[in-house]
């Protein structure tokens, strides 16, 4: 027994020393087992810890989509409130596809079914059957608005497709910018919960059509919509088009005139349906209203005035230098551009030449509107006086080898004074006045003036082509020598001065207030301070000879027709004006007309310039251009003896 147990006692010994001989194997296997499971937990807490954001993000950017709407622009009103441009609604017929997702499983079933019933081996793609359905499903719902309004549309295929896929969570449009009829019809008839909705936009409104098209300009599509401040960046973004200015006043003032654009937030499923409800919005803001300087019934008699004439008529206001009206012809209808420009409407633009706005892109040589420029320089260099004559008009004038006429040689003034050279538009008068004064002199004038740089209006595309001639100007841009006949032409506004309507509307305004600089402005301001610039600088019995000229230039010069009965001003209100001729060779000739009223206390300028259509023509401003001037002042001029007979809309704010 004492054997046994001591046999035991030694394999029980040798058993205990044998698992002790492979314990450290089991230790170390303990230590990996400890060192993996400790990576693990690290592991797994940096990403928790640390990277949580980061999965959030991605998390967020795979089942989040956003939607931008863009705002309606802002209102232009003309100086006295009446709306010149403004928005009117646009309906749509559109379809919400992301609504649609169980109907497009189901039809996408039944025609593959249908396919497999037909034995059809040649099967379409699963995407193809999908492609298929939708355009069922679509033209189902189209089908209910054709019922309604008796038309027979159908569903665009390819444009369906672009649209699933790329902006799923945006309306699908079936029928667009319905007719007001159209729309009743709908809105009574079509269900009230359907994925078929009217969806309402805005689009540019014009109540005058075309009047000042040119100045107000037109506006065109945007699709690279923003908005301030708004949350979901990173996210896939779906936007509808929005509005941005292309010409006029549209262009220059977009950044006003635009609306804050809204914004939604949507979870999405992952298949791209969206799932509501929201998880941000914001609404959309109109624009910043815009009041301009303009004056709507002056602008549409000035246009009226012209007619089917092309070019350009400008008011100011002399104190303020608001720009009252700013008429270029041919014009455009706005409405056409709204909510898009046809191809058709284009090409009649373009036919028409009525792209360009001639008051501020037209450069003309200023023909004997620029006489007064010659005698402003002649009686500052004190090389004419009021009262002495300095040549004697025959017609004809032999002189540096040359002949110069005046009025074609059909006109003897005789011994002429500055006066009547004015009120006449002696051409040989000027030129010896020229010749007295110097080309040196006559340029720097006009300079004064700044007619040789842009007004800086606020308009695009004003043109920098006016020009200033003197004899450096020649011999850069031609390389020739000047002659004296260049100085006569000259002093005649013609040779090689260009000059722009809306330059000489503030050339006149300047003269009006005895100034030499008016800056034009299309804003409205009714507490716009006077504008002041450097003085003429003439004695007060030189202004006097030129205003007493320009008087008689309408009473009985050149511009005499609008002194007739039926044309006269109301109230005895006396005109300074002057007229002007200009010859283009070879292309055209221009009518001109500048004037301010009244006399004793100015407060309206203008500028008329008429192009006519065959070379070598007559073609008289006083008989042109000055009617047109004189409608506008008509005009004027009854509204303020009869201010109650024009209703004036209440200020926009």
């Amino acid at each position: 027994m004492a054997t046994t147990d001591t046999n035991l006692a030694d394999r029980s010994g040798s058993l205990l020393e044998t698992h002790k001989s492979y314990q450290p194997r089991v230790i170390f296997f303990y230590f990996v087992i400890f060192i993996l499971l400790a990576t693990l937990v690290i592991g797994l807490a940096h990403e928790q810890l640390f990277n949580s954001a980061r999965h959030l993000d991605s998390e967020r950017m795979q089942n989040q989509r956003r939607i931008l709407l863009p705002g309606p622009r802002g209102n232009i009103y003309d100086r006295e409130g009446r709306l010149l441009v403004g928005n009117r609604p646009r309906f749509a017929v559109v379809l919400y596809l992301d609504e649609l997702k169980s109907e497009f499983i189901n039809e996408a079933r039944i025609i593959r079914r249908n396919y497999s019933d037909a034995g059809d081996k040649d099967l379409p793609t699963r995407d193809q059957f999908n492609q298929i359905a939708r355009v069922s499903v679509a033209q189902r719902y189209l089908d209910q608005v054709n019922d309604i309004l008796h038309r027979a549309s159908t569903v665009d295929r390819v444009d369906l497709k672009k649209h699933f896929d790329r902006q799923l969570l945006l309306p699908y449009t079936l029928i667009d910018d319905l007719e007001p009829a159209d729309y009743a019809r709908l809105v009574e008839r079509l269900p009230v919960k359907s994925p078929l909705q009217l969806y309402a936009s805005s689009t540019r409104f014009y109540p005058y059509g075309s009047a000042a098209s040119h100045t107000l300009g037109y506006v065109g599509v945007e699709t690279d919509l923003n908005v301030e401040d708004f949350p979901g960046e990173d996210l896939k973004t779906f936007k509808m088009k929005g509005t941005i200015g292309r010409d006029g006043l549209e262009k220059v003032f977009d950044t006003r005139l635009q609306g804050e654009a809204g914004g939604t937030i949507f979870r999405v499923s992952p298949a791209g349906y969206k799932i509501n409800p929201p998880l941000e919005k914001r609404l959309p803001v109109q624009g910043k209203n815009l009041v301009t300087s303009l004056d709507i019934d002056l602008q549409q008699v000035a246009e009226e005035a012209i007619g089917e004439q092309t070019g350009a008529a400008v008011a100011i206001d002399v104190k303020t230098g608001e720009v009252l009206v700013l008429a270029s012809k041919p014009d455009y209808n706005l409405s056409d551009f709204s909510p898009r420009l046809t191809q058709a409407a284009g090409a009649d633009i373009e036919a028409r030449q009525a792209w360009a706005n001639r008051a501020i892109s037209g450069a003309y040589p200023p023909g004997s509107t620029f006489k007064i420029i010659t005698s402003i320089a002649a009686l500052r260099s004190g090389a004419i006086n009021p009262d002495d004559p300095i040549v004697d008009c025959e017609g004809t004038l032999r002189k540096y080898n040359h002949n110069f006429v005046c009025e074609n040689g059909l006109v003897h003034h005789g011994e002429i004074l500055l006066r009547e050279a004015i009120a006449q538009s002696c051409d040989i008068y000027f030129y010896t006045a020229a010749w007295l004064t110097s080309v040196e002199k006559l340029a720097a004038e006009a300079k004064r003036f700044h007619l040789d740089e842009k007004t800086g209006i606020e308009l695009p595309n004003e043109t920098s082509r006016m020009v200033v001639p003197d004899p450096e100007w020649k011999m850069r841009t031609r390389d020739e020598s000047w002659v004296p006949g260049d100085t006569a032409h000259m002093g005649i506004g013609q040779g090689d001065v260009l000059v722009t309507p809306l330059q000489m509307a503030c050339f006149v305004a300047s003269l009006a207030r005895g100034e030499t600089v008016t800056h034009p402005t299309l804003l409205h301001q009714a507490d716009r301070a006077a504008q002041h610039s450097e003085p003429i600088g003439l004695k007060p019995e030189q202004m006097q000879a030129i205003l007493d000229g320009m008087e008689g230039c309408v009473t009985h010069g050149t511009a005499k027709s609008i002194s007739l009965p039926a044309l006269k001003l109301p109230g005895g209100i006396r005109i300074a004006g002057k007229t002007g001729t200009a010859q283009v060779p070879g292309r055209k000739n221009v009518a001109w007309f500048i004037c301010f009223a009244p006399l004793e206390k100015p407060e309206i300028a203008i500028a008329v310039a008429v192009e006519g259509d065959t070379p070598g023509e007559s073609y008289g401003g006083g008989l042109y251009a000055a009617p047109v001037a004189n409608s506008v002042l008509k005009k004027y001029f009854d509204k303020q003896a009869h201010p109650s007979a024009f209703v004036q809309p209440l200020k926009p704010e």
